[in-house]
């Protein structure tokens, strides 16, 4: 028996719910809840963390670093689930935002057996991302454990990236490798050490965090819009059609001229109607202020005709 294990938080029986095998369907679902709202609540707590993170990643991909999530089972699949989402809602490229899990992508569909256990294969995952001093790996393990992702800190400190845990215990085997832990403590799950609920719960919500805090410092919103949205599909397009008439003022036809001259770019398609700046100009202004389209119409003293 594994006594590390045993003492985690995440495996404790929850009182509040040892007798749920004997309730309705209603009642089932009513603790459920009542745990699941206890969930932001433990992400608050670990806010001077998530600050203290958002500022490295920031310092990081500012710097042209990369930023790579490394996890196991559902904190896996949550890091890989969080990095695909990056490029289509902020514009980024692939290679910025990473996300491995234990066993591969076969292990998004299908749980691999054994692959967690392994610190070789965490290390090695870090050696083929060819992590250099100036990334950031963040390990994301509900126990702070996972063999895997020990071994895939380790061999990203070694390498000299800043190292960053998620996890949901205190006090882990993460812990003393990273350099900045979030912790947020859920307690035990409504069924004992199913961690893909409330544990995963918070995980999910400290990655949101983290991605999207990041991706505001580094000028990937106007606003609150997602100004660097990829319009890879019809619902993309449409949404980038409204950023640009709701930024701008045009109407249908304008929004669709102006996005289609921009090659897609919501960003540049705004500048350009804002600015009358042709298509090579509005990027060069826009690269002058390091992607920040407030601070190029700034530069230039223009306002938005409409409130955002």
């Amino acid at each position: 028996m594994n006594d590390y294990l045993s003492n985690l938080v995440t495996e404790k029986v929850n009182q509040n719910t040892k007798n749920i095998d004997e309730c309705s369907t209603g009642e089932i679902l009513e603790l459920i809840n009542q745990e699941d709202c206890g969930v932001p609540f433990a992400v608050k707590e670990e806010m001077p963390n998530i600050i203290k993170a958002v500022d490295i990643l920031y310092e990081s991909l500012k710097n042209g670093g990369k930023m790579v999530y490394i996890g196991a089972g559902t904190s896996g699949r949550l890091g890989v689930l969080d990095a695909s989402e990056c490029p289509p809602t902020f514009g980024t490229v692939p290679e910025l935002i990473q996300g491995y899990i234990a066993g591969g992508d076969v292990a998004l569909r299908t749980a691999v057996e054994g692959c967690e256990d392994n610190a070789d294969l965490g290390r090695q995952q870090i050696i083929e991302c060819n992590i250099k001093e100036g990334d950031v790996v963040i390990g994301i393990t509900a126990s702070g454990s996972a063999p895997y992702v020990i071994g895939g800190l380790k061999q990203a400190k070694e390498l000299g990236a800043k190292t960053i845990a998620v996890v949901n215990n205190k006090e882990s085997k993460l812990k003393p490798i990273s350099d900045i832990c979030i912790a947020p403590v859920v307690g035990p799950e409504v069924i004992i050490g199913s961690t893909r609920m409330k544990a995963g719960t918070a995980q999910k919500l400290v990655l949101n965090m983290l991605t999207t805090s990041t991706m505001i410092k580094l000028g990937k919103v106007y606003g609150n819009m997602m100004v660097d949205l990829k319009a890879t599909n019809h619902k993309l397009n449409d949404r980038a059609l409204r950023i640009i008439k709701t930024t701008t003022g045009v109407n249908d036809e304008t929004a669709k001229e102006y996005l289609d001259k921009s090659n897609k770019n919501t960003k540049t398609a705004i500048l350009m109607i804002l600015s009358g700046y042709s298509l090579e100009d509005a990027e060069k202004l826009l690269l002058e202020n390091e992607g920040y389209l407030k601070k190029a119409l700034m530069q230039l003293n223009i306002k938005m005709e409409k409130d955002l």
